[in-house]
This record gives C-alpha cells, sequence and structure tokens, in this order.
C-alpha cells in the first residue's frame, strides 16, 4: 500500500509519567505498569538563560547611563582633540622650511678682529663659526647635549610626557607653579623656542628686537601648546639628527657665540668636531645659563657645571670611567684670544670709534685685521701692574692709562685702567678728559722754533704779570717757587719751567700755539688765556701720544688708528683701508721737529723725567703735573716707539706725593723697557749740536740760586714717600 496519506511518525518519545514506590498506581499485579495512557499535559520550554534579561536596580541603572554618558562624551572629545591636534600639526608643517635654512638664527652679525699677525684676539657681535651637524660635530658633543638636555631625544616624538610629568612634579614639590621652573622641554620643543614658532622679527608687530625676544621666551599654557604642536610638526618633518642639527647651530653658548662651532671657536680655539670630553660637557653645559655660566665670566663655575654634564655622560652609557675621570681631572681651559675675553680696551675702542653699521649694528660678518701687538700689550699691562704693586700703598684707588703706537699712528697698545681684560667699562685712555698740564708745552715750544726761534735761544726767568680781561691779573709761578734768571729753551723745557713757557706762548701768539697744536691732533677745546701754555686745556690720553708721535715722525701730523682694514667675511676687497698708515699734513718743518726732539731728549737725560731712563737707548718726552695734582702725565718715545702714561683719580681727587716725572714716568720705562725686549738701539731722529762754550747769558747750574729745581724736589718727595710718593 501506499504511505502517501499517512502522517509522519513524532520522532520525540512520549514523557513517561513519574513512578511512586516500585508499582504505582494502576500497576497489575507483577507490578507492570499499566498500559492505559495517561493524560497528555503541556510542558513549557524553559527560556535560554542568554536570552533571558539581567533585572538590574535603581543604582546600577543610574552607573549604566552615567557611563554611557561619560564614553560618549570622552570619545568625542577626543576624537575633536585629535583632529585639532593633527590640524595644528599639520599647519605647523606646512610653514616649516628646509632644514638649512634653519642653521644661522643669530639678529646680527659678527666682528671678528685679527692682530696684527692675523691672529683672532677678539669677537664681538652674534659670532656664528659656520654650520655644522650632528653628524659633524665631536661625538663627545652630541651625547653631552643629549645626556644634559633630553636623554629620551631618540624616543619621544617631540614631546616628553614623561619628562613633563617630572618637571611639574619638582616645581610642585619647590614651592613654584606648575609651569614655572623646570619645564621638561625636548630639545625639539627648544629648537621651537629658538625659531619663536617661525615668527621673524617684524618692527611694526614689536616695539623692539628685546620685545620679540621677549615674546619668544613666554611660558603661559597656550604657548605651552603651541611649542608641543610645532615640535611634533618639527618631528613629522625632519629626522632627529637634523633637529638637533638646528640646535646645535641656533642655540646661544655665553662670550657672543651662537652656535658649536663659534663656541668651540670662542673658547678652545678649536673647531667643534675636535673637542674633547671635558670641552664638549662644558659647551653642553652652557646651554641652561649661557650668560652666567660662560667660562669667560666665571671659569671655575663653567667647570663645575662641566663636572656635572661629564656625570651625566657616564650614567647613561657615553663615557667610560675612566674617560669620565681624565675629563674630571683635566678640565677645560680657554684658548689665548678667549683668556683676553673681548679684546679688552683696544676692542672697545675699535666698536666704539667705527660706524655702528659696520660694528655695532652690523648685520653681515665683519673682519678687521687691527695694529694691535699683543707681545705689546702684555708688556703694558705688566707694567701698570708691576708699579701699582711695588710703588703704591694698598688699597690706593688711583687709576692709570697706558697708550703705545708707532711713529704713524697705528696703536699697538691701550690700557685703560687697572682693571684689565675686561670690556664694555669706562676706558680713560680714550674717554678721559683731562688737564694736559707740562706735557701740552713741547707745542708751545714747537710753535716757536717753527717760526724761527733755535733750541739755545734764551728768555728769561723771572715774575710776570698778565693781565687778562675780565678775570684782572694773573701771575704764574714755577712749580718750585724759584726763578733762574736767563734760560735756554732747552733747559726751560727741560727743568719744566712755566714763566718761560707763559713769556714764549705770549710772543709767538697763542693763536699760533693753538693751531699748532689742533694740526698736531689735539682737537678737544683749548683754553683762551695765557694759561694755555701751561695745559689748562683738556685732552685724552689717546690724543697726546699721537700728538707726540707726530713729533716723532718729522713734525707730520697723526691720526691715530687701530684698523689696517675691514671687509665683510669673504669678500676680497676692504671697505676700510688703513694700510697707507695714519701720517696726515706735516706741521712742523722737519728741521723744527729734529731741534725739538733735541730738547726733549734733554728732558729725560737731564730734566724732570730723568726717572723714564732707559739704559742704553735714547728717549725723549715730557712730564705734566696739574693744578693740585689731579693728574700726572708721562708723554715720550725712542726712534720705535710712542707711550702715552696718565695717572689720576676718576673723581679729580688730588694725588699725594706723585708728579708727572715720578710714578707716571716709571710706569712709562717699565713699558718701555718691555716694549724694546730685543730690539736693537736707535738712535733719535734729532739735532745734534756741537758742545758750545760756556757764555756769560748762561749761569752754572751748580751756581745758580734756587737750583733744586723740580728734579731734586722729585728726589725729596722720593726720600720721603718712596718711588715719588704712595697714593
Amino acid at each position: 500500500m501506499s504511505d502517501s496519506g499517512r502522517r509522519p511518525p513524532r520522532l520525540t518519545a512520549t514523557r513517561s509519567a513519574p513512578r511512586k514506590g516500585r508499582a504505582g498506581k494502576g500497576s497489575g499485579k507483577n507490578g507492570a505498569r499499566s498500559r492505559k495512557p495517561a493524560a497528555r499535559k503541556t510542558v513549557k520550554k524553559a527560556p535560554s538563560r542568554r536570552a533571558t534579561p539581567r533585572r538590574r536596580g535603581p543604582a546600577g541603572a543610574v552607573l549604566a547611563f552615567v557611563w554611557r554618558l561619560v564614553w560618549g562624551f570622552t570619545w568625542r572629545v577626543s576624537l575633536i582633540v585629535a583632529l585639532m591636534i593633527g590640524g595644528g600639526v599639520a599647519y605647523y608643517y606646512s610653514t616649516l622650511p628646509g632644514m638649512q635654512e634653519l642653521l644661522d638664527g643669530r639678529p646680527r652679525g659678527s666682528v671678528t678682529m685679527l692682530d696684527r699677525e692675523g691672529t683672532v684676539f677678539a669677537w664681538r657681535g652674534a659670532q656664528f663659526g659656520g654650520a655644522v651637524t650632528a653628524g659633524s660635530v665631536s661625538p663627545h658633543l652630541k651625547h653631552a647635549v643629549i645626556a644634559t638636555e633630553d636623554k629620551r631625544f631618540y624616543m619621544h616624538p617631540g614631546v616628553d610626557p614623561i619628562g613633563i610629568a617630572g618637571a611639574i612634579r619638582i616645581n610642585l614639590s619647590e614651592g613654584r607653579g606648575p609651569l614655572e621652573g623646570h619645564g621638561g622641554s625636548t630639545i625639539t620643543q627648544q629648537t621651537a623656542k629658538l625659531l619663536c614658532l617661525g615668527n621673524e622679527y617684524d618692527p611694526e608687530v614689536y616695539e623692539s628686537e628685546s620685545a620679540y625676544e621677549a615674546s619668544c621666551r613666554q611660558t603661559t599654557l597656550w604657548r605651552k601648546i603651541r611649542e608641543a604642536l610645532y615640535a611634533m610638526a618639527m618631528e613629522a618633518k625632519y629626522s632627529k639628527d637634523e633637529i638637533l642639527s638646528i640646535y646645535l647651530n641656533r642655540a646661544y653658548m655665553g662670550g657672543g657665540a651662537y652656535g658649536a662651532e663659534a663656541a668651540a671657536q670662542r673658547f678652545f680655539g678649536k673647531p667643534a668636531a675636535a673637542v674633547d670630553p671635558a670641552e664638549a660637557a662644558m659647551l653642553a653645559g652652557l646651554l641652561t645659563a649661557p650668560t652666567a655660566l660662560a667660562p669667560t665670566n666665571n671659569l671655575q663655575r663653567s667647570r663645575d657645571r662641566a663636572a656635572v654634564v661629564v656625570r651625566l655622560m657616564e650614567d647613561q652609557g657615553y663615557l667610560t670611567q675612566a674617560q669620565a675621570a681624565q675629563a674630571l681631572s683635566e678640565p677645560a681651559g680657554l684658548s689665548e684670544a678667549a683668556e683676553a675675553r673681548a679684546g679688552g680696551y683696544f676692542a672697545d675702542w675699535l666698536m666704539s670709534s667705527t660706524p655702528e653699521y659696520l660694528t655695532r649694528d652690523t648685520t653681515e660678518d665683519v673682519v678687521i685685521r687691527t695694529t694691535l701687538d699683543q707681545r705689546i700689550q702684555e708688556a703694558a699691562e705688566e707694567a701698570l701692574v708691576h708699579v701699582f704693586e711695588t710703588k703704591v700703598r694698598e688699597g690706593s684707588e688711583a687709576q692709570a692709562a697706558i697708550v703705545v703706537m708707532s711713529a704713524d699712528g697705528a696703536v699697538r697698545a691701550m690700557v685703560g685702567g687697572r682693571k684689565l681684560r675686561v670690556s664694555g667699562v669706562f676706558n680713560r685712555a680714550t674717554q678721559a678728559n683731562r688737564q694736559t698740564g707740562s706735557a701740552f708745552k713741547p707745542f708751545v715750544y714747537a710753535t716757536a722754533l717753527e717760526l724761527g726761534w733755535h733750541h739755545d735761544d734764551v728768555v728769561v726767568d723771572e715774575p710776570i704779570t698778565i693781565d687778562i680781561p675780565g678775570s684782572g691779573p694773573w701771575s704764574p709761578e714755577n712749580y718750585s717757587d724759584n726763578f733762574y734768571g736767563p734760560v735756554t729753551l732747552t733747559e726751560a723745557l727741560a727743568r719744566s719751567l712755566n714763566i718761560p713757557a707763559v713769556k714764549i706762548s705770549e710772543q709767538v701768539g697763542r693763536e699760533n700755539v693753538r693751531s699748532v697744536a689742533s694740526d698736531f691732533g689735539l682737537e678737544s677745546d683749548l683754553a683762551d688765556g695765557p694759561a694755555l701754555a701751561l695745559g689748562a686745556s683738556e685732552s685724552t690720553l689717546l690724543e697726546m701720544t699721537g700728538a707726540y708721535a707726530g713729533i716723532l715722525n718729522g713734525g707730520s701730523a697723526v691720526t691715530p688708528y687701530g684698523i689696517v682694514d675691514l671687509r665683510l667675511k669673504g669678500d676680497d676687497e676692504p671697505l676700510i683701508d688703513n694700510t697707507g698708515g695714519g701720517i696726515r699734513e706735516r706741521v712742523i718743518r722737519e728741521e723744527a721737529a729734529r731741534e725739538l726732539i733735541y730738547m726733549m731728549e734733554k728732558v729725560v737725560s737731564q730734566g724732570t723725567g730723568q726717572r723714564a731712563r732707559l739704559e742704553g737707548r735714547e728717549a725723549a718726552g715730557k712730564t705734566g703735573t696739574t693744578q693740585a695734582a689731579r693728574d700726572a702725565w708721562f708723554v715720550g718715545f725712542t726712534s720705535d716707539y710712542v707711550a702715552g702714561v696718565w695717572m689720576g683719580y676718576d673723581d679729580n681727587t688730588p694725588l699725594t706725593g706723585v708728579t708727572g716725572g715720578g710714578l707716571p714716568a716709571e710706569i712709562w720705562r717699565e713699558t718701555m723697557l718691555r716694549v724694546h725686549e730685543g730690539l736693537e738701539p736707535r738712535p733719535l731722529p734729532m739735532l745734534r749740536p756741537p758742545p758750545r762754550p760756556e757764555t756769560s747769558r748762561q749761569t752754572p747750574r751748580d751756581t745758580r740760586p734756587g737750583d733744586v729745581g723740580e728734579t731734586v724736589l722729585e728726589q725729596v718727595l722720593q726720600e720721603l714717600f718712596g718711588g715719588g710718593g704712595r697714593r
């Protein structure tokens, strides 16, 4: 039969009813189950555990709601912040130029000064030694910078959260605000700050360059955020070594040096590629406080900081224990040019006497070849120190200045005060206008000789009175308060007699004297009255020394100069060229100059300047002492060099027991002895008249009344005070 019409059988077994006891109800005798079918019951299937909703209490529901709210807010805000960071980074990335354009970031140019031998002795301005890279500098320098400034430099994306957290913790523990003090900045962030986040100086936006620099150093929260974005953009644009290269070139490292190369040359006289561990540690140590830690300001402080850097390098594995021990036992020293700091008074003078656009305000790198002779400079400094240590009482505040030059006006040395190796301080050689006293008298006699007088002409030293309109009668006196009667011009100058000088000045004409002195280079205002002959006018030591150089060279005026040539770095043609020297127009005849030199030689060999005598070498000069001994001078020359010395107090306090023939003459002598070491003596270019017999108009020295004069007075002062007086 066909089964097509039948229902398919159930595949699920019918559930048996539970049994009660061994034989349930309806069982047969034998306990067999009754075959009578039981009533069918509908059984509900238990719901799945997974599908069953868990019922929460009110608190759970609130927590779930809050969680959903916080999570939704967080991921949305995070997305917005991420988009903003990405946008900021992308914006700054688009503004970043090529790496090479960022290496030289100085606000101004530099001035490099060379001495007469072509050796660098001073730098000024923003010195840049040339671009270097992280790969071209000494590995010790690279490691020192990383160990000191950012030990996780190669691991972070421009911002170091660990470093920031540590800095905030330190700031708070020290009682400062979280952003005050330690900043936790990475090298990348510091580089971003050096770049001022890409903002260049605009005079229409900033009041001054200092205001611009202050804006670049802001530490506000918003500024820090922008700095972080800029740093991350730099990390995306440049490699780590490129960022480090920018940093090594732009960082200010003290002493006017911008970048590692300039600093290495400035302090050690070598390229950045050649610095050893001790020098590298010193350079890296400057980055935290370049001005305060500069070795030219405080070498010991700089060395102490370098020792800390050496230990950091050892701890981080950049130096072996032996290398670190050597760097600590042999700390870095300064080059000779660095020892001279910034060139001292001589460099100050050049910077102030040259057009600002080529020196102080230069936007280019300028190289100046100068007249400075460092051997002579050292000689002058040693002489000054020697005299003050041996002849001047301890604690004296008296000052002195020295200028040494050649006969053409080329300045070879300059000392502007007792404090040596300084810069930016008052220069008494060029800035102090002081009365010249009797040091002016050679120009009175130069005028007379030019007008036909001679060295052996006679003038009577006697009391005189001159009526000065508006002031009344004036009676000059000699320093010794004595009168010597008829004296030759030579004797009058040698003894520094006042009355003969005044009488000659009045006879040849004050205007002529003023003209000759001015033509020789005394450009300060010259006195109008008869006291002109006694040095009532003021002048600087540099002017006086230059005027005496005109006498030595045969009567032609000179312009004291310190620049041989000035050119832009890399240029062949100079912008300033003084290779022809400083000799200008003739003032007096050569014969008159030779006669005047003869008279001035007698000042040193027989007169008031005898303490300036140089054994075995001819010298000429003139002493000068002003009223109340407020200023004391000695200016003189040999056939090779001219030197001038001034001594006094800055506040015009009178000197005690000091005249021009005393301590200034001794300083001059000590200077010239050192200057002429190794030089063969040469005769002065002076008149050498034949000996002449005594005449009735010349009274012998040993019988002339009052012949103590200034020379004897000097000897008395020497006995009383030792060395011509102590002050």
